[in-house]
Formats: C-alpha cells, structure tokens, sequence
C-alpha cells in the first residue's frame, strides 16, 4: 500500500475528514466573506449542515456574521485570529527583539516598494494598472505586491502588538515559574 499525500481520484481528502471539518478549514481560512453556498461549495459538503456549522461558529465567537447585504456572509473574527497569533508568536522559538527585527523588515519592504513604484498605499499601486505602457506581467506583478504590501501590514499590527504586549502574553506556566 503506498502513502497518498494528494487528493487524487476524488477522495483521500474527504476520507480523513467530515464535512464539519472541511466547513470549519474553509472558514478559518478566509481571506474576505463570503456565503454559506460558497463555502459549502469549498467544503464539498450540502447547504444546511454548512449553515448550522457556521451559525455555531459564530456563536463560538469564531466568525462575524454580516446580514446587512442581499445574502448573508461570514468572515473570521480578525480580532481573535490576530490575538491568537500574537500568542503564537509569543509562544514560539522567537525573542521580542527578534520580532521588532521582522518588523523592521518588513517595513524596509514597504518602504522599497513606495519608492520603486512612487505609492503611499497598495491601492495607489493598484491604481498605477491604469497607466498606459504597462504589460499584462507587469499588471499582474502590481497587483500580486498590492496583495503583498496589504498582507505585511497586517503582520507588522499583529508582529507590533506581540513586542507590545510581551510581558501580558507571558503564558501562565512561565508566570508561575518567575514567580517561585
């Protein structure tokens, strides 16, 4: 019998998993939201049981529901998603000073891309597509950095608030042992 790491003849993937499972993966891993259908569609799994799944979730604290559109969507609590990577990243194999080195970082990058591209914000960038003379790849390259430049400067409110709140995401059982 061979090891099958891929979803190949359309099932090694929903073997190993439920379709709770499978809705739970696809809702933590959205990036802007979305239905119930859409999700259930991602998740392989039927409209009612995905709904029941993300009304718990919701309750859980999990997701946001917004109602206020034609169709209800959901989307990840960012709140709690950048709280539990901070701890994350309290928790890992890194020191306060490491991570204000990735900050720093990540701001050299920002800052590169401002001067190369002369933009304040990743939608400046994106609104430079508009500029005749530019090639389909070079077109996609803007976008994909606009993406990029959004995304570090998350990382650097989420990295930032880690060195903040050092000291407060201690976890308990280093607390204690500074303690004794």
């Amino acid at each position: 019998m061979t090891d099958r790491t891929t979803d190949t003849d359309g099932g090694l993937l929903e073997r190993h998993t439920t379709g709770e499972d499978r809705v739970r993966m696809v809702a933590r891993q959205l990036s802007e939201p979305q239905t119930a259908n859409w999700i259930a569609t991602e998740a392989e799994w039927s409209h009612e049981p995905t709904k029941r799944v993300l009304l718990r979730l919701v309750d859980d604290g999990v997701l946001r529901q917004d109602t206020s559109g034609s169709h209800t969507t959901y989307y990840p609590d960012y709140r709690q998603q950048a709280m539990q990577e901070a701890m994350r990243l309290r928790d890992g194999n890194h020191t306060a000073e490491e991570l204000t080195e990735r900050i720093t970082d990540m701001k050299d990058q920002i800052r590169a891309w401002e001067i190369e591209f002369d933009a304040q914000s990743p939608n400046q960038l994106r609104a430079t597509v508009a500029d005749d003379g530019l090639t389909p790849e070079e077109e996609a390259q803007r976008r994909e950095i606009a993406r990029n430049w959004e995304h570090l400067q998350r990382r650097i409110q989420i990295v930032g608030f880690a060195v903040r709140e050092w000291d407060f995401l201690t976890p308990e059982t280093e607390r204690a042992e500074a303690s004794n």
